[in-house]
Formats: C-alpha cells, sequence, structure tokens
C-alpha cells in the first residue's frame, strides 16, 4: 500500500478536512517536475543526521497501536554555524492577524529558472502546516481542560467511595492520624519538580502542570491495622503549589485523593479544625447529575415534581456513578489515541512530502523545514499526549478494573472487529438455500397450477399477509446490509453516527447473514404448508400446519429477548432499546438512534397492519378453517387505521419533546409534517367507513399535502440537497459519492416513491394484481424508498459532524461542582 493510500485509511474520517493536504502538494510537485529541463539525480542522503521518520515505522503505527515515536529531528551544533546561503529556505515564526502564531518560509531561489512555482510550492506548504498545527494545539488544549475536569470527577469518585463502603474510616479520630499525613506530604514534596519533557522541549508552563492531573501510579498509600501503621511513600508530580497524595481505605482498597493548597500545614489546620480529612470535604461541593433522558425525570419535571438535592451514599448510585465514568474515560482515552494518531500522521506527511521535493529539486531544504516542524507545538508536545495516556490507564486499571491491567486496556482500546471467514461461509450457504428455495417455490406454484384452484383466493386473503410480514423484514435487512457497505465504501462513520460500542457494530455480512437466515425460515415454511394442503395423508394436521407463521414469530421475538450471549446480542439489546424509547416517545430524550429507528418503522405501516392480523386471525379461531372475519370486525377496522399512522405518531412526539428541549423551531415544523400524515390517515379511515364522495376529496387533498410536505422536507432537510447557491447545482457544495447523477436519481426516485405511497391512503385498484398483491407492492415499494434514503440521510449527518470537526460522542460527566455553578 502506498503512503498516500496508508495516509487517507488512518485519517479521522470528521477531522479529513484538518489533515494536511498532501494531494494537493503531490500535484504540486508534479507541476515542477514537469517544468524542469533536466532531472538531476538525488542526493544519497538527503536526510539530516538523526531523521528516522521512515515509512517502515510509520506502518508499524498503523492500526493506532500504541508504539511510541521516537522521532529525533534536533539539529546538531555545527549546524548553527552553516552559512545560511547554503540553504535554499528560511523559516520564520511570525504573528498573524488573529494574534496566532504561524510559520512563513523565504524561499531564496526564487529568482532561478522555475523559482515562482517552487515558491507556489513553499506558500501553500505554510498554508497547510499552520492548518495542522494550529488545528492540534486547539485540541491539546482541549483535552487538557478535560484532563483537569476528570481530575475533579476522580477526586469526588473516590470520596464518594469511602462514605459507601467504609464510612467508619471516613474520619481521622484523632490529630496524630492527621500529623502523619501531613508529614507524608511535606516528606513528598523534596523529590519535586520533576520535569515530564526530555531535553530541549519547551511547552507551557500550563502544560505541564496538566500532566500531574490524573496521577495515580505515583501516590501515596496508607493501610491501618489494628497492631501497626504503615505508610509508603511514592513520588508525586508537583503542578504549581498543588500536591496530590492519596490514602487507602477499607478492604476494596479504595484510595482517597488529597489535594493540599497552599501548604500541607494549612491544610493539617484546617483539617484538624473541620475532623476530616480534606478529600472528604469535596463532597460538600458536589452534586451527583441526575439525566433527564429517562421516564421518571420528565415526569417529575412536567408535574413540577420537586427533585431531592442531596447526595445519598448508596451502592446503587455509587455503581451509577462509576458506570458513566468508566464511559467518559473510555471516550476521553479515545480521544487522545486520535491525537497522538494526528500528529504522527501529519508529521510523516510532511518529512515525506520533502522528501519528494528534494528528489525532485536536488535541494536539501527539508532540514531546515522539519527542523522547524519538530521544533512547533505539532511537534514537541506529543510527549505530553503519551504522558497524559499513561496516566488514563493507570487510573482506570486502578479504579474501574481492579488492577487487571489486561482487563482494563481491553475496554479502553477495544479490538478492531475481524471478519470471520465462517460468517462469509454461513452467508453463502444461506444465500445459496434462499435462491434455491424461491426457484422451487416459483416451479411449486406452476407445476401444481395452485393459482387456477378453487382455494386460492382463500390462501391470498389468509396465509399471504402471514408471510409477507418476513418479507417486508429481509427485504428492509436486505437495504440496511447494501448501506452499511457503501457507508464504509465512502468513509461514512456510521458506527460513530449511531453510538454503537466499539467492536459489536454489525458489518454487511452479518446483517445479511440474518436476512438471508429469516429467509431460509420463512420459505421453508411456505413450502411445508404448501405440501402438507397437496398430500391427503397430512389433513389431521390442519391446524398444526396454520399455526406454522405464528410459531416463526414466536420464534423471532424469543431470539430478540434471549439474554444469552448469542446470535448478537449486544446489536440485539440495542435494537430493542431504540424501540422502547420509540414507543414511549415522549418519556425519553431523543437522539439520533432513536428517531432513525422510529423513521425505519414509518416505512413498515403494512407490517404493523400484518401484526394485527396476525392477533385477529388466531385468536378468533379463524385459523382452524383458515377462514376469518376480521374485515367484517369494526374493533380490527378501526384499529387497522390507527396502526396504520401508529409510527408518524412515535416520530411526532419526538419531534414535539426535541422542540421542548431544544428549542428547535425547525423540529416544530417536522412535527407538524407528521400530524399531516397522521391527518391523511385519519380521512382515509373516514372515507373507507362512509364511501361518501366528500371523504374522498378530502382523502386525496390531504394525501397530496402530506406527500408533498414529506417529499420536500427528504430532500431539503434530510439529504441537505436543493440548494440553489451550491457550487453543485441544486445538490450541497460538499458530495461525498463522486457522481452527480446519483444524487438528481435518487431525488427522482424519491418523488416517485414516495407518490406511490399515497395508493395505500386513497386505495386505487390495479385490474390485473389481486388486492393484497397490490398492497404488498407498494409496501415493497416504500421499504426501497426508505433503504435509498437510509444512504443520504446519513451522509448528510456525517458531512455535518465534518464542518464541526465532532469526532467524539459528548457524555455527560456525573458529578457536578456548585463553584463551576456560580462561575457559569
Amino acid at each position: 500500500m502506498t503512503f498516500e493510500k496508508e495516509f487517507k485509511s488512518q485519517m479521522v474520517p470528521e477531522w479529513h478536512e484538518a489533515y494536511m493536504d498532501y494531494q494537493l502538494l503531490k500535484n504540486l510537485l508534479k507541476d515542477i517536475r514537469h517544468s524542469r529541463k533536466e532531472t538531476n539525480p538525488p542526493p544519497a542522503n538527503i536526510y539530516p543526521s538523526g531523521l528516522t521518520r521512515t515509512l517502515s515505522h510509520y506502518r508499524v503505527f498503523s492500526g493506532l497501536t500504541s508504539v511510541q515515536r521516537s522521532i529525533s529531528m534536533r539539529s546538531t551544533s555545527s549546524s548553527h554555524h552553516e552559512d545560511i546561503e547554503n540553504h535554499p529556505i528560511v523559516v520564520n515564526n511570525v504573528k498573524g492577524i488573529d494574534g496566532e502564531d504561524g510559520y512563513v518560509t523565504t524561499y531564496l531561489k526564487a529568482g532561478e529558472e522555475d523559482g515562482e512555482q517552487e515558491l507556489l510550492y513553499f506558500n501553500r506548504l505554510d498554508l497547510e502546516f499552520n492548518k495542522v498545527n494550529k488545528f492540534y494545539k486547539f485540541k491539546v488544549e482541549e483535552v487538557m481542560k478535560q484532563a483537569d475536569e476528570l481530575d475533579k470527577q476522580m477526586n469526588a469518585l473516590i470520596a464518594f467511595r469511602i462514605k459507601v463502603d467504609n464510612p467508619k474510616h471516613a474520619w481521622f479520630e484523632t490529630a496524630v492520624e492527621i500529623d502523619h499525613l501531613a508529614s507524608a506530604v511535606a516528606s513528598s514534596t523534596k523529590s519535586l519538580p520533576i520535569s515530564i519533557l526530555s531535553p530541549g522541549r519547551r511547552p507551557s508552563k500550563r502544560m505541564a502542570e496538566h500532566m500531574d492531573k490524573i496521577d495515580e501510579d505515583r501516590s501515596l498509600r496508607g493501610t491501618r491495622t489494628e497492631e501497626s501503621e504503615e505508610q509508603e511513600e511514592s513520588d508525586a508530580f508537583a503542578s504549581g503549589d498543588h500536591h496530590t497524595k492519596e490514602v487507602q481505605h477499607s478492604s476494596r482498597q479504595v484510595v482517597p485523593q488529597v489535594t493540599i493548597s497552599s501548604s500541607a500545614v494549612t491544610t493539617t489546620n484546617s483539617s484538624l479544625k473541620s475532623g476530616r480529612p480534606a478529600s472528604l470535604e469535596i463532597l460538600n461541593r458536589v452534586t451527583i447529575n441526575k439525566p433527564a433522558d429517562t421516564p421518571l425525570p420528565t415526569i417529575k419535571n412536567v408535574f413540577k415534581v420537586p427533585t431531592d438535592t442531596n447526595m445519598k451514599f448508596t451502592t446503587e448510585n455509587l455503581s451509577k456513578v462509576e458506570d458513566q465514568l468508566k464511559k467518559v474515560f473510555a471516550e476521553f482515552y479515545h480521544k487522545l489515541r486520535h491525537l497522538k494518531s494526528y500528529s504522527f500522521l501529519n508529521i510523516s506527511a510532511f518529512s515525506k512530502i520533502m522528501e519528494k521535493y528534494d528528489k525532485i529539486t536536488s535541494r536539501n531544504a527539508s532540514k531546515s523545514y522539519l527542523k522547524m516542524v519538530d521544533n512547533s507545538y505539532l511537534g514537541s508536545s506529543d510527549e505530553v499526549i503519551s504522558k497524559l495516556l499513561d496516566r488514563v490507564e493507570a487510573t482506570y486499571i486502578k479504579h474501574f478494573a481492579d488492577g487487571n491491567r489486561k482487563k482494563g486496556l481491553n475496554t479502553l482500546r477495544p479490538r478492531v472487529k475481524k471478519e470471520k471467514h465462517k460468517v462469509t461461509a454461513s452467508l453463502g450457504f444461506f444465500a445459496g438455500c434462499t435462491v434455491a428455495l424461491i426457484f422451487a417455490l416459483i416451479l411449486a406454484v406452476r407445476t401444481r397450477k395452485i393459482v387456477e384452484k378453487d382455494g386460492h383466493e382463500q390462501y391470498m386473503e389468509t396465509l399471504f399477509p402471514l408471510y409477507s410480514f418476513f418479507g417486508f423484514i429481509v427485504l428492509h435487512m436486505l437495504f440496511y446490509a447494501g448501506n452499511i457497505y457503501f457507508w464504509k465504501k465512502y468513509k461514512i462513520n456510521y458506527q460513530f453516527i449511531f453510538g454503537f460500542k466499539a467492536g459489536t457494530e454489525l458489518g454487511y455480512r452479518e446483517v445479511l447473514l440474518l436476512s438471508f437466515g429469516l429467509s431460509v425460515l420463512a420459505l421453508a415454511i411456505i413450502h411445508a404448508n404448501l405440501d402438507m394442503d397437496i398430500d391427503p395423508n397430512t389433513n389431521d394436521y390442519k391446524q398444526l400446519k396454520e399455526l406454522l407463521p405464528l410459531i416463526l414469530v414466536i420464534l423471532i421475538f424469543a431470539i430478540m429477548i434471549c439474554p444469552f450471549n448469542i446470535i448478537y446480542r449486544s446489536s440485539r439489546y440495542f435494537f430493542l432499546t431504540c424501540a422502547i424509547h420509540t414507543f414511549f416517545a415522549l418519556l425519553y430524550k431523543v437522539v439520533l438512534p432513536d428517531f432513525f429507528v422510529a423513521d425505519q418503522f414509518t416505512s413498515q405501516v403494512q407490517s404493523f397492519r400484518n401484526i394485527e392480523f396476525y392477533i385477529c386471525y388466531y385468536s378468533s379461531g379463524g385459523y382452524k378453517l383458515r377462514a376469518h372475519n376480521c374485515n367484517q370486525n369494526i374493533t380490527f377496522v378501526v384499529f387497522t387505521y390507527i396502526l396504520g399512522p401508529l409510527p408518524f405518531w412515535w416520530r411526532m412526539l419526538q419531534c414535539v419533546r426535541r422542540f421542548l428541549e431544544e428549542k428547535d423551531a425547525l423540529q416544530g415544523w417536522n412535527s407538524l409534517k407528521y400530524f399531516a400524515i397522521v391527518v391523511s390517515f385519519a380521512t382515509r379511515t373516514a372515507y373507507g367507513r362512509s364511501n361518501s364522495s366528500e371523504w374522498y376529496i378530502i382523502a386525496w387533498i390531504t394525501s397530496i399535502v402530506a406527500g408533498t410536505v414529506a417529499t420536500y422536507w427528504d430532500i431539503v432537510y434530510d439529504w441537505g440537497l436543493l440548494n440553489r447557491k451550491s457550487t453543485n447545482p441544486w445538490l450541497r457544495d460538499k458530495l461525498i459519492v463522486p457522481y452527480k447523477s446519483v444524487y438528481y436519481a435518487a431525488i427522482a426516485l424519491n418523488v416517485l416513491l414516495r407518490f406511490s405511497w399515497i395508493q395505500m391512503v386513497l386505495d386505487l385498484e390495479v385490474p390485473f394484481l389481486h388486492e393484497q398483491s397490490m398492497i404488498t407492492v407498494i409496501a415493497v415499494l416504500e421499504i426501497v424508498r426508505r433503504g435509498v434514503w437510509n444512504f443520504f440521510r446519513l451522509e448528510n449527518e456525517h458531512l455535518n459532524n465534518v464542518g464541526k470537526y465532532r469526532a467524539f460522542k459528548s457524555v455527560p460527566l456525573p458529578f457536578n461542582y456548585q463553584d463551576d455553578e456560580e462561575d457559569d
């Protein structure tokens, strides 16, 4: 694999624009090469002494491994005496208009032949480097602030653990014990400060302060028994006047972190007066953040029920806090690894592009430029991130993995999911069986002339709706598998958008395997039913064969809720969670996976009606005679038109909740769109019961209005297309698919299929198709429309994330500091 492909493959998708534009600079070098009359051979050694950024080393880092870059770009002392005329470039650090540091390269050979093109190259190179350096500096400062916050969260957690696990020892009973603690703190300060940076680096003092925030390995530990007291001191990193110490309590080895400000004596006296150690005083200034995304807080807010602000030191609350902090640490660690990779990839890219420049021009410009890169923020702060990574690992292993390093790192560094050969083999087997069973079914219907038999009409009215239910599900899953394939092909980060747990998301092969597995079961039952109809020896089992579809439905439901870790339990539970949030839309905070699943339900209206038919057909006992009177049952008719718009009610309620929480007017208009669809169903219900011409006209009008509004919303808001001011006519400025015709075709297809869906509302008849067949065709077209919609909807969401450089989840913190609220 070439460096350019490897470079692109390792990019964080949402940060794509923040990386160095390697392809652009490579094209500029091609122009320089073509414009030169003679190509001089490159010198034997174009790199300065000590330069070890090689492609092989880069590939070792491929995959975000923990291998640290051991590269030294510091020039030797003799370089300071070299004549400046021997260098083709001089790189200066300047202040920009915005006050930010930037780097400008002065090209000293501009007067030579082809000098203008090389000057253009260095101008662009400076733009790219300043962009990368500025972005990296912003992100490093951001994670340093988060490190401060995590340090405060850990202090609160440790104090909370003491109160829950060992409240008797949460207080020091004598001043002697406090004196021991103070003396330990005082003695440990003799070894401070310790620099975390290698010689020659000049980061700010604030960097060093941040690096000491999460220091769990070098701590003060003490245990106390009835016979003796021991204290074991270890080095503690200093941050200004703040020194971090820990005292061990309880059988769980809970380690309180004591922060002593100004002086140990002052803190000791204050602790003596108050009768408690400094770490427990934190609990007076913190409260537990109670999430508002669950039903109980929502109900309390609606009915204005006062909430209890007192902190309850219970095991249940401790477990919730620990689980939440685990997620925060995992996401923070994920961010640090991406930052480390970002630094390494860009430095490797600048090294590689300068290597190409030296080969083409036979100049030794890389020495000066890469020296500047190494001394810049991008090149000098990588050890800060490495140190912080070590601190996070130590903290997580110690406090959340019971000291088990392997267990902790497996959580922080989830393994990349590998494609398994058995999945591919099973997929091929079930796909082949599906094709074979479909052909066998067609031949059975043709050779036995089932369509011409007397029971054909009865079969279409009873069993066909039962079996078509499985067809709708399988088709939807097939389109979802296709979406996954194209999302991965065009590097749309669907795992991050949906919030899948790393390593548990299903690939398109797994989804195809489930789809074809379900289709084999459904087709096998259809064949069994047909064979039992023809074979006279099976007449005694007539009732049993009618129960086969119901048995399969029960089997699917049992698999979905199965608690055992089989058949992709994580994905099953993820879907069930989203479904539950959809069913109780107003009670849960709406996130993207929830309303995405609700949108899928709106395209499965006929499946909901088929479920109602299952209930009516089997509860009334009609399956015994393969006959039913559901269409004459007024309750069934009414519920048919209630279940139809039910998914749209769910989506409308989700939009209402988002409108109330986010104060987003767009969500209010979106709720009106779904309300218009619900109204169209209601008018169709009235027309179906009265068959009057007035209701027929109203049903037409409401359906056309609902279809027009929904189509416009699909294309403009969900897909972000039809932008008149776009550089791409009537599309949007940024397109992932390289072919514009795909977008125009998708727009036309969406309009066509959206209005074909109106037939379900207006009950139009086609002479050569059975009524049930026509309903099935329209339902299939709506599923196809939804499958196309899914791709462009996530593409638009991905581009929104790219525009905001949003590559990580925002996980709420469990503790809230009261002093922070006052500052805000």
